[in-house]
């Protein structure tokens, strides 16, 4: 059967199929300063309960409007804070970092887990086969109550990835790829489970980014065996499986889609969405204002590395910001260690602290009406990042960079060959 499938059997002791609605233990559960404030509703003012909920298992973030842009945010913050401490709630507070990377880096999600968040882009943590899906803050608030929740099932549709990565080209642009070819609606109701033999070529930093992207196509869930590659990650973070199954049985699919991503080159989503995908050659001649490098999709330390390569005694071009956010206080000191912050200092780029940031339009690098921007975020509808008049294209943290140098959406080829 497919890896949620036998995820869901394994723990129920029985086993399930696409459409069977069951109810499950939740293994984590978390929400953000976006959706934690109606949870807080829901537990006090609809169920009126007064009890220490699902420890080590419920998790608070306050990573989207981080540090408060304004009073409103920084009174949800405040109740947020009081919520955790009375009813026990483990609380990542300002600067810790973005949910889904911090959940994964700090091992609180583990292979054969099933968790769920008050995200839309929960499933990113099914890069490290972890069964995760987005929920309501409703369901968050029960789950994190009761430490149970009702699931439906979803049929699996498997990516097969073959072929070798080109020079300049990267997980995000295999992503960009696929919700290309099925469109914001293709994976609807469905999950996305990604095989074959180019995942030996990809860090998890590379799946996050792919998991992440599948929310786009409308998937409930996206999810990565457990392979070599995963191993060595978890050997050297000292995590272990939580609950393993086959994870080479590649059974139960409705649907299959194949990849050559030897054949990808750089891409770009073009406004006004995310599936208006184009190669960089067709849209090289928009000039930008601004570009974000980071978010939950593309703010991990591969993402900044490859930035720092290409900006490396470069400067950003005049006229145009570059912000760059690392998605994690770990990652912020990493890329710190490294020497990566200092080169995109001197090249002119502003660093901000692991936030959401200018992803959700919420602070810290919005856009005015006409302006346009490069972000290596996962969504460009209009007024995603500011007014609704702007502009903004997703791509790859190469092609962020290269665009940076430039003033315009380019290709970084040039400048990793």
């Amino acid at each position: 059967m497919a890896l949620i499938n036998a995820i869901v059997s394994k723990a129920l002791g029985k086993p399930v199929s696409p459409g069977d609605i069951v109810v499950v233990d939740i293994d984590a559960v978390y929400a953000q300063d976006g959706t934690a404030p109606l949870v807080i509703d829901v537990v006090e003012k609809e169920l009126g309960l007064k009890k220490k909920i699902a420890i080590d298992k419920a998790y608070f973030f306050i990573d989207h409007s981080s540090p408060a842009p304004h009073v409103a945010a920084a009174t949800v913050h405040k109740e947020m804070r009081r919520f955790a401490k009375e009813y026990g709630v483990k609380l990542f507070d300002v600067g810790y970092g973005i949910s889904h990377q911090v959940v994964v880096e700090e091992g609180l999600v583990r292979p054969g887990m099933i968790a769920v968040g008050a995200d839309s882009h929960t499933p990113t943590i099914g890069a490290i086969g972890v069964y995760a899906t987005g929920v309501g803050s409703t369901d968050a608030a029960i789950a994190m109550m009761f430490g149970k929740l009702w699931l439906k099932i979803p049929e699996t549709v498997k990516v097969i990835l073959y072929g070798s990565l080109p020079v300049g080209v990267m997980s995000k642009d295999i992503a960009l790829y696929l919700v290309g070819e099925v469109k914001t609606d293709g994976m609807l109701g469905k999950a996305a489970e990604f095989r074959g033999s180019t995942l030996k070529e990809l860090s998890i930093d590379s799946r996050m980014t792919l998991t992440n992207m599948c929310t786009e196509m409308s998937a409930e869930s996206a999810i990565i065996p457990v392979d070599d590659v995963a191993r060595r990650w978890l050997v050297e973070r000292g995590y272990e499986i939580f609950r393993n199954i086959n994870w080479n049985d590649e059974e139960g699919y409705v649907d299959e889609i194949p990849v050559e991503v030897s054949k990808l080159e750089p891409l770009v989503a073009a406004p006004p969405d995310v599936d208006n995908v184009k190669s960089v050659d067709e849209v090289s001649n928009n000039e930008v204002d601004q570009v974000f490098i980071g978010s939950c999709t593309n703010g991990r330390l591969e993402d900044i590395e490859v930035a720092a390569r290409i900006l490396h005694n470069k400067r950003v071009k005049e006229g145009v910001r570059c912000i760059v956010a690392p998605a994690s206080r770990r990652i912020y000191v990493e890329v710190l260690n490294r020497g990566y912050i200092d080169i995109l200092i001197e090249a002119g780029c502003v660093i901000a602290p692991p936030t959401c940031g200018p992803c959700v339009g919420a602070h810290m690098g919005l856009l005015a009406a006409g302006e346009i921007a490069v972000a290596t975020t996962n969504r460009n509808f209009p007024g995603r990042m500011g007014h609704r008049e702007s502009k903004v294209y997703l791509a790859s943290p190469a092609v962020a960079a290269a665009s940076a140098i430039e003033g315009r959406v380019a290709d970084p080829r040039k400048y990793l060959s």
